[in-house]
């Protein structure tokens, strides 16, 4: 004997569990009424303004939940919530089932656990999962803060072969990006092979620049050996596998250079930083502390304080959006980054009393808010267009590498040029 059951007349949640029914289809939801339908053995029915139809052919469906919390649908699986939410009436579903099989110990448990759990609150799996989430960034994010804190301070080859490693993951992760989907449609990517040439060369750059002091003649010359080896491919050659190209070994490989010989090239001592003064001779003494050191920290520093106090800023007061490239920036979390930037490098300017001047150290808050800013942006335009959200999954929580070190990409240059060109003296 077959038995109907109306949702609008029990409970708030219902389970078909091992039904056969056809595939499912909603036959009306509208501010219209429904036609009533014909009661046969292979369709079902209840008059009512909102019918939920099963109708044949056949198939097997191991379970379908339909959720209502009063006159709202919590969750319906298999059909996009955006549906009910626009028709937020009783909706009335009429199905078919196996007698004794309609509200089993297993379906009276999760009626009993959604009816428990109060409208728009957090259901306790995705809190916990979001706390783990949080409870990732956080740890690995002070790990490689003082991992990457340890490194600036040692300097040398070992600051260099760090980058290069970040360099090269960077690397591959942008001719990943590349050849996504998202943007390979309607353009030829690069070969495989010349996108791992072009990740190597980039690795190299950074250890080029250390030995040679500048990299101008290598940049030149790779870009010629890989315009070379694409021009010579089997395949008719394209442009944007010559721009994708050039612009990663740019982007990747160039632009990081600049941390090297900020870090390692001025190597003028930081004659006013009376940390340095008091600094061991077992880490370095006072000859460690140089213009560069002092700088790199400063920048660094400077650029955490933007990302925290923007997010912070946009969170809490966020709400005119910056631009359509990252809908979640807004101009408030902006400014709140470029404030707390700016006061990031006039504190740490006189903890260690580099530049002298508070208006240079200004100035250099703001070109590193300007540089972390462009360069989050133009790493979000990547992945806008490639349609991933994160660049790799290499650091748990936190994504890619490149997702952490957008915003430093082009601050070097940028922290490179004001402290050689701008600053007297180097700001000592």
């Amino acid at each position: 004997m077959n038995t109907h059951y109306p949702i609008s007349s029990m409970a708030s949640s219902i389970d078909f569990d091992r039904f056969k029914v056809i595939p499912l289809s909603l036959t009306s939801i509208c501010s219209c009424h429904s036609h009533h339908l014909p009661s046969t053995s292979s369709q079902f029915h209840h008059s009512s303004t909102r019918t939920l139809s099963l109708s044949r052919p056949r198939c097997s469906i191991s379970r379908i939940g339909l959720f209502l919390d009063g006159s709202r649908v919590t969750e319906v699986s298999g059909i996009p919530r955006s549906i009910f939410l626009k028709h937020p009436r009783i909706i009335t579903a009429v199905a078919r089932a196996e007698p004794g099989h309609l509200f089993d110990d297993e379906s009276k448990e999760e009626v009993n656990k959604r009816n428990s759990t109060p409208a728009g609150e957090i259901p306790t799996s995705e809190l916990k999962e979001k706390n783990s989430q949080l409870k990732k960034r956080v740890v690995f994010g002070l790990g490689m803060g003082i991992l990457v804190g340890g490194v600036v301070l040692t300097g040398g080859w070992v600051f260099t072969v760090a980058l290069a490693a970040a360099v090269f993951v960077g690397a591959r992760e942008y001719f990943e990006l590349v050849r996504s989907r998202g943007i390979a449609d309607g353009m030829t990517p690069p070969p495989r092979y010349v996108s791992r040439v072009c990740s190597v060369i980039c690795a190299l750059m950074p250890v080029v620049t250390l030995y040679l002091g500048h990299i101008d003649v290598s940049v030149t010359s790779a870009a010629f050996v890989v315009a070379m080896a694409l021009l010579m491919q089997r395949r008719v050659p394209r442009f944007a596998q010559l721009s994708s190209a050039m612009f990663g070994l740019f982007y990747c490989g160039y632009l990081p250079c600049f941390w090297v010989k900020l870090r390692c090239g001025l190597a003028v001592p930081a004659l006013n930083t009376r940390l340095g003064a008091s600094w061991p001779i077992i880490l370095g003494g006072p000859t460690q502390w140089t213009v560069g050191l002092v700088a790199t920290l400063i920048s660094f520093s400077s650029i955490i304080a933007a990302d925290t106090f923007a997010f912070i800023g946009g969170k809490a007061f966020g709400r005119t959006p910056l631009t359509k490239i990252s809908p979640k920036k807004t101009w408030e979390g902006a400014l709140a980054g470029l404030g707390g930037c700016i006061a990031t490098s006039v504190v740490l300017s006189r903890t260690f009393c580099w530049p002298t001047s508070t208006l240079s150290a200004v100035a250099f808050g703001f070109l590193n808010f300007f540089g972390s800013l462009f360069g989050d942006l133009t790493e979000s335009m990547i992945k806008r267009d490639a349609g991933v959200k994160d660049s790799g999954s290499l650091i748990p929580g936190h994504g890619g590498i490149l997702d952490r070190v957008d915003s430093y990409i082009f601050t070097g240059a940028l922290a490179y040029s004001f402290v050689k060109m701008l600053l007297p003296l180097y700001g000592v």
